[in-house]
């Protein structure tokens, strides 16, 4: 199958927003090849669940065996550019697709049309008005120390920080995710600062800013985020506290402040079973780790509301829940 761009090529949101009554629909669609996983049926014998995607969602296929989909997609690596054929199909009142037809594209085809930038998800935000903004959170710190401690990690990792996203499939989870989602969390804390004076303004706007640093480490993949063997071995919130710790002292930052600023680093995941290494036991740690968790949460239904045109959106496992996205008419 050749690629031929004077035909519509329906995106991963176009399809979600077709419904159940064009079953059967013929389409072409362009997406970036995720992850093939390996099931057994009932029968025993092996199939292959694909997860596709573009900017604007993505969606899963089944493969089954002595099919030239199967024999492709087995041998195939995550991160390829695949142009497809396929009929809309639904299970459930939930979309699965039936492709026909698959082909990579090879890297000068995507180089040309710049399919990256139409497959790979990013933040609607604006990059460098993020950046900025974060920057201007750093100056604000108002305690010499602190502020050294949080520029020092920026300058030893600004490039990486500003393309990473802020998780693999929960949250933020596209580039530049990890900064809209820093930067949001910023700019909540300064909002509910004033309500909590207890909570030392500085010590907990630099644990917001440091926070999640280790995912630049722990996080690889230009096309598909994976974990690096750091990563896996570490995880965030060991790789984090080590590089927060090594600029801290750097910095000549105190050793009683010093140990409160790694505290935020190693509880900010909020409870044992999510990965926090120990309970928040500080007022900024217990601040910073429920800001977290807002913002992670409201950035669940923030990526809903951009993904789903109307009614409610696909189940939520971060929320336990699926979110309406009508908009509110104010009893208009």
């Amino acid at each position: 199958m050749d690629l031929n761009l004077d035909n519509q090529l329906y995106t991963v949101a176009t399809l979600k927003a077709l419904g159940a009554e064009t079953s059967g629909l013929t389409f072409h669609s362009v997406f970036l090849q995720n992850k093939v996983t390996s099931r057994t049926a009932r029968t025993g014998a092996e199939f292959l669940v694909v997860e596709l995607s573009d900017a604007t969602g993505s969606l899963t296929v089944n493969c089954f065996g002595n099919t030239a989909l199967f024999t492709f997609f087995k041998s195939s690596k995550d991160g390829q550019v695949v142009q497809v054929q396929g009929q809309t199909d639904y299970y459930q009142e939930r979309l699965s697709p039936r492709l026909t037809h698959v082909n990579a594209l090879n890297e000068q085809q995507v180089a040309a049309e710049d399919w990256l930038s139409k497959l790979v998800p990013s933040s609607t935000e604006s990059p460098e008005g993020l950046w900025d903004e974060l920057l201007s959170h750093i100056q604000s710190i108002e305690h010499p120390e602190l502020q050294a401690t949080a520029q020092r990690v920026m300058d030893d990792i600004g490039e990486a920080f500003r393309q990473t996203p802020g998780a693999i499939s929960m949250h933020h989870s596209y580039r530049h995710g990890l900064m809209e989602h820093t930067v949001h969390m910023a700019r909540a804390a300064k909002a509910l600062f004033p309500v909590y004076p207890e909570v030392h303004a500085a010590l907990a706007l630099t644990g917001i800013i440091l926070h999640d640093i280790g995912k630049t480490v722990e996080y690889t993949g230009e096309r598909v985020t994976k974990k690096s063997q750091a990563g896996l071995l570490q995880g965030h919130v060991v790789l984090g506290y080590r590089m927060v710790r090594k600029a801290a002292l750097q910095s000549g930052l105190e050793e009683g402040l010093l140990e409160r600023l790694e505290h935020i680093i190693l509880s900010h995941q909020g409870e044992l079973e999510w990965g926090a290494a120990v309970m928040a036991a500080t007022p900024e740690a217990v601040f910073v780790s429920l800001v977290d968790n807002l913002d992670a949460k409201m950035g669940m239904v923030q990526n809903a509301l951009r993904t789903t045109t109307e009614g409610f959106s696909p189940f939520l496992p971060g929320l336990k829940s699926a979110v309406l996205t009508t908009a509110v008419n104010d009893g208009q």
